[in-house]
């Protein structure tokens, strides 16, 4: 998986949040299974009348007297009567490395105030964001001034190889060896048992985006007599972690980019780039061969620009900014524009969520240790996706030299789960649709919302009343639709409708822009 963090509480703004450590928890270490509540300094999180604090978990859950940890917390509690309150609602909003604090926001989003009756709960896990301590490698390692991704040359190999050593190495040297050891999947879901005990919840709600639904399937597995009710968004198929799920991810990206380019040639009195999929993609192509050359104002050259248009292949909610942004850049040499995005988008400067990204995958299951077989394997990918395969393969490149030892991934069995139900747009590109298929033949309990020609990833609740009334209806009384039989999603849902550009302003409607070099 690929910057997975990249899910529900990204779309909900363009500006990157900055989640400051929740306010009023004690500094030190926290007794076992108790959370100290109090104020948040996070806006949003004050607006919501959060409230904030830390629980103290044990490093390593094989030594629950040793070492302990401090998980960031943050709550908003049920706006209903006592008498009708439904639980926790424990979320996750992907990643691996994504901070999950503002989640706790969540609850009104659910349509008929169903989301009112629980105690919403977000957390950062180990390692992440306000969470003690966090991890940092080398904070500006995706930063400007990167080499082509493609290795087309011996040299531009051997720079990647070279610098994927050296995240690695700045991860051992200024880390916990214990921490790197001690971040897979299976010690965030005993984190998460740990939130539960610390509640007083006999048992959990939760709610799952993305890699968060690999954190549900894997609690359903260990702890299913532990789960009330379960929602996963956008699933994580078992089968692949992670290595073939990043080579999965590539061909798919590359479909819904495509997918993209015909959308914008679907508007062309907007944005001018060409009147069919074949030209729009005929000019991105021209941009990145002109970027391998010379970056654009020094600064964008082909990394930041597929960096960019990634977004494209996971939120149809960015079709229209990402459509001006290539219009600009083409039409008027707008590089800014461009650098903005990138910055936003990248969160340059800060590798926390990378870092754990790496610290999770690379250690949850072991990936291949010969280069000649990443070399082989992406090269094969890249002659169907060449987008962005090359990207994801350096993205995943220091795990090649990870410096703490891999576990074996859990085998997810939900015959245990009671209920869940599941989301997935058909064409979503970060956790392709087959997962879905794959986990709901895992859950006997289960019932999946399927989406066809819906290219993107973990936005619900996001105003598709199909598929948002039936999350309300579920979270309110437990209903779900029936289940069919066989590999197949139990209900179908219309994806939201494509996005629609702003109108051209009269000045310049029919007007013919001229195209300057970017």
């Amino acid at each position: 998986m690929r910057r997975v963090l990249i899910t529900a509480l990204a779309v909900a703004t363009l500006a990157s949040v900055a989640v400051t450590a929740p306010a009023g928890a004690a500094e030190a270490a926290q007794p076992a299974e108790t959370i100290t509540w109090g104020a948040c300094t996070d806006p949003t999180l004050i607006n919501a009348g959060a409230e904030c604090g830390f629980l103290s978990v044990p490093l390593d859950y094989s030594r629950p007297r040793g070492e302990k940890i401090q998980l960031a917390l943050s709550r908003v509690k049920h706006k209903t009567p006592d008498a009708q309150y439904q639980g926790v609602m424990l979320t996750n909003p992907g990643g691996p490395g994504g901070s999950g604090l503002l989640l706790a926001t969540r609850g009104p989003r659910v349509p008929n105030h169903a989301g009112d009756a629980y105690d919403w709960v977000g957390f950062d896990p180990r390692g992440v964001g306000s969470s003690k301590p966090a991890l940092s490698c080398i904070p500006n390692y995706m930063d400007y001034n990167r080499p082509n991704y493609v290795p087309t040359t011996r040299q531009l190999e051997t720079t990647w190889l070279q610098r994927s050593k050296s995240y690695a190495d700045a991860c051992a040297e200024k880390n916990s060896r214990a921490l790197l050891e001690n971040i897979k999947t299976t010690d965030t879901v005993k984190d998460m048992e740990s939130i539960r005990k610390a509640l007083g919840a006999e048992q959990l709600n939760f709610y799952g985006y993305s890699y968060g639904t690999y954190l549900g399937q894997v609690y359903g597995t260990l702890f299913p007599q532990h789960v009330r009710r379960m929602v996963l968004d956008s699933t994580v198929d078992p089968r692949n972690v992670w290595y073939q799920a990043n080579l999965n991810q590539d061909l798919a990206y590359d479909v819904n980019l495509n997918i993209w380019f015909g959308w914008v040639a679907s508007h062309d009195d907007v944005y001018h780039l060409g009147k069919t999929q074949a030209a729009v993609k005929q000019v991105f192509d021209e941009q990145l061969k002109k970027l391998a050359a010379v970056p654009a104002g020094g600064y964008v050259g082909p990394d930041e620009f597929l960096d960019v248009f990634n977004q494209a292949s996971y939120y149809q909610l960015r079709w229209t900014l990402l459509g001006d942004a290539l219009a600009k850049f083409v039409n008027k040499g707008d590089w800014q524009t461009m650098k903005g995005l990138f910055e936003t988008f990248g969160g340059r400067g800060d590798d926390n969520s990378y870092a754990v990204y790496l610290a999770v995958q690379c250690t949850d299951v072991k990936w291949p240790q010969s280069w000649q077989q990443w070399k082989h394997d992406n090269w094969r990918t890249y002659r169907k996706a060449p987008y962005f395969t090359w990207q994801n393969a350096w993205y995943n490149g220091p795990c090649l030299y990870w410096p703490a030892k891999p576990g074996k991934p859990v085998k997810v069995d939900g015959k245990k789960v009671p209920s869940v139900l599941m989301i997935g747009e058909t064409l979503d590109a970060a956790t392709p649709y087959e997962g879905s298929l794959e986990v709901r033949s895992r859950f006997p309990g289960a019932r999946l919302i399927g989406e066809p020609g819906g290219t993107s990833h973990a936005i619900t609740p996001r105003g598709n009343a199909c598929v948002d009334n039936r999350i309300a209806d579920y979270l309110a009384t437990g209903a779900l639709p029936d289940r069919k039989p066989g590999r197949t999603a139990d209900v179908e849902c219309a994806p939201l409708p494509l996005p629609v550009p702003p109108p051209v302003p009269a000045a310049t409607s029919g007007a013919a822009l001229s195209r300057v070099p970017a």
